[in-house]
Parts: C-alpha cells; sequence; structure tokens
C-alpha cells in the first residue's frame, strides 16, 4: 500500500475513534430580547454572550429591547462595542414597558472631556429599527429549526412577533415564521417552587406585562424552558469578581454598570444568565428539567406549572450539588477579557 494512501486511512480511522460529542458542533444561532437597564443581570448576560460567541459556541444573530427608554439601546450597543462587534442588529420596542430611566445605561452618554468615554454609535435607541423587523428579519434569513431565543425581559416583542402578518421580510405570519425558524425559547420568567413563605409569588418580569407573558407562555408555538425566579436568586454574582476580575482594562463598563446598579458588598441574582447558559450549553448538566407540561398565567401574573404528557414546557431545576459549578462558570463566562 502507497504511504500516502496509509496515512489517510490512518487519519479516517482515528477520526471514526473520537466520540460525537467532541466534534466540533455548530455555534448556537442566538436572539437576545433584553429589558436591559431594568437589572444589572441583563449587561452580565449580554457580556457572558459575547464570552460565548469569542469561545465559538455561540452566533448572536440580533439583540431586542423591550425597556422603552432610548438609552437602553444605546447601551447594548456600548457593550457590543466594547467587545469588538459593533454592527449586531438591535431593535427596539415601541410604545412597550418600563420608560424610567436607567441606574446604568447612563454610561452610553458619559464623556471624557468631548469624546465619549465608551465609543459607540447608537447614541439613541429612537434612531434603532423596531424589534419586530428586527426578529422577522433575523428569522428569516436563518436555518430552519436553527434559532434560539433568549428572553429575559418583558414579553411584549415577542409576544407581538407571534401577531405579524406577511411582510416584504417574509411571506410567513408570525406564527409560522417561529414554527419553521426558531428551536425553542428560553425564558427567565415567572416561578415554580415558593419564595421564602410566598407560595404565589409573582415575579417581575410576567407582572410588569401580564397579557403579552400569558401568550408566549402558554401559545408560543415552539418548546420552552423557563428559569423560575428561583433559579437566580440561589446564584448570586460574588462581589469580589466585581472588583477584581474586570481590572483587565479601565473603567470596564460591567463592573461601572453593575456599581452603578447596586454596588459590592451587594451580591446580585444572576437570574439572566441563567437562561442564557443553558440556551448555549444545554447539555452540560448544568441544570435538570422538569418533566413537560404547561404553564398557566393567572391574571394577577402568577405562573402555575401543570404536567402533561404532551407538553412543550419545561422549566429549570438546579440541585445543590452543582451550584458551586454553575456559579464559577457564570463567573467565569462574565468576566472573561475580550
Amino acid at each position: 500500500m502507497p504511504l500516502d494512501l496509509m496515512k489517510h486511512l490512518c487519519t479516517i480511522l482515528l477520526l471514526l475513534t473520537i466520540p460525537l460529542s467532541l466534534m466540533a458542533k455548530e455555534p448556537v444561532k442566538l436572539i437576545f430580547d433584553t429589558d436591559m437597564g431594568n437589572d444589572i443581570d441583563d449587561a452580565m448576560a449580554l457580556a457572558m454572550i459575547h464570552s460565548l460567541v469569542s469561545r465559538g459556541e455561540c452566533e448572536l444573530l440580533a439583540v431586542t429591547v423591550t425597556k422603552d427608554h432610548p438609552q437602553a439601546a444605546a447601551f447594548v450597543d456600548l457593550i457590543n462595542t466594547f467587545y469588538g462587534r459593533p454592527d449586531i442588529p438591535i431593535g427596539v420596542v415601541k410604545n412597550g414597558m418600563a420608560k424610567e430611566p436607567s441606574k446604568y445605561t447612563v454610561l452610553a452618554a458619559h464623556k471624557d472631556g468631548q469624546r465619549q468615554r465608551y465609543p459607540h454609535d447608537l447614541t439613541n435607541g429612537n434612531d434603532a429599527p423596531d424589534a419586530l423587523r428586527v426578529l422577522r428579519r433575523s428569522l428569516a434569513a436563518a436555518d430552519d429549526k436553527s434559532v434560539v431565543i433568549a428572553q429575559v425581559g418583558f414579553s411584549t416583542n415577542l409576544s407581538r412577533l407571534m401577531e405579524t402578518k406577511a411582510d416584504d421580510i417574509s411571506p410567513l405570519r408570525g406564527m409560522d415564521l417561529i414554527q419553521a425558524k426558531v428551536h425553542h425559547l428560553e425564558v427567565m420568567a415567572g416561578s415554580f417552587t415558593p419564595i421564602g413563605d410566598n407560595k404565589r409569588f409573582l415575579e417581575y418580569n410576567v407582572k410588569i406585562d401580564i397579557p403579552n407573558a400569558k401568550r408566549i407562555l402558554e401559545r408560543w408555538p415552539s418548546e420552552v424552558v423557563v428559569s423560575g425566579f428561583e433559579i437566580g436568586i440561589s446564584l448570586r454574582y460574588p462581589a469580589r469578581s466585581i472588583l477584581e476580575d474586570f481590572t483587565y482594562v479601565d473603567k470596564h463598563p460591567i463592573s461601572t454598570a453593575y456599581q452603578l446598579y447596586n454596588p459590592t458588598p451587594h451580591e446580585r441574582p444572576t437570574w439572566d444568565l441563567t437562561s442564557v447558559l443553558q440556551g448555549v450549553r444545554p447539555n452540560r448538566g448544568y441544570f435538570e428539567l422538569s418533566a413537560a407540561g404547561e404553564i398557566k398565567v393567572h391574571d394577577d401574573g402568577y405562573t402555575e406549572f401543570m404536567p402533561a404528557e404532551n407538553g412543550t414546557r419545561k422549566y429549570l431545576i438546579l440541585k445543590p450539588e452543582n451550584m458551586q459549578r454553575v456559579l464559577d462558570t457564570l463567573v467565569h463566562l462574565t468576566s472573561q477579557p475580550q
């Protein structure tokens, strides 16, 4: 046998011995839907996404914003630009919820002298396109069943997407477009265990926009995985990381924003980060999943899970023995230098 042919056959045999789990995987195609500005975990989750993009695990298709304040989208652009990806599409909600200013998105307007402290192009969210067009465009361009959406804020954008009609972007109406293109939806919302002594806890993301949360959690036409309030509240981001892990640049926007929102020694829950982690790394065993079922959103915003054999909803369960491993992963990804 010729030497070159023998080498070729040996290479093939070697490849066949590599487990499929170790073969290179396509990066997860991700859309991040966020109420940036209402809590600092949105900013930390976006930083984490950029780390996952840098690792080749994720492709960020777009960011859509459900907080209706012009600095929210400007801050998203600031973060995207800081991490070297200034051209990621950003869409904004129109006539949405939570119009009040944020404690930390003011960084988008900070200057050193006459220059922006954090250079970015989108300085006013009013100049950004409608989130519905960004969502429809991103989905229409994607392969079938390839997109994971992480919704970590209000349900306004995605609920409205469900109601969209055929247009110049796609001949498919919203429900059909979602069914064709979305693999599954990750949602940070609701609660599925008692919170302290409160057996009927009303979680903020649901309570602020109950009709749209009801439509998403009950009628969204793909599988839905929900990270309830109880997950993030049990994983508090360590203050030491904020103080020590972001010093590789002067005035890092994540640690600066954190201190503006609720300064250390406060340790903020990692609600939104958990949905991103599960969305991009679903097979790492960070969380367990509940049995399949359906979710009912009551008129007061309470989320009730009902097991159902053919259900399309599941929620995350965090085992005590996994808590440190999950928290370490969240910290490493959020603070990873770019």
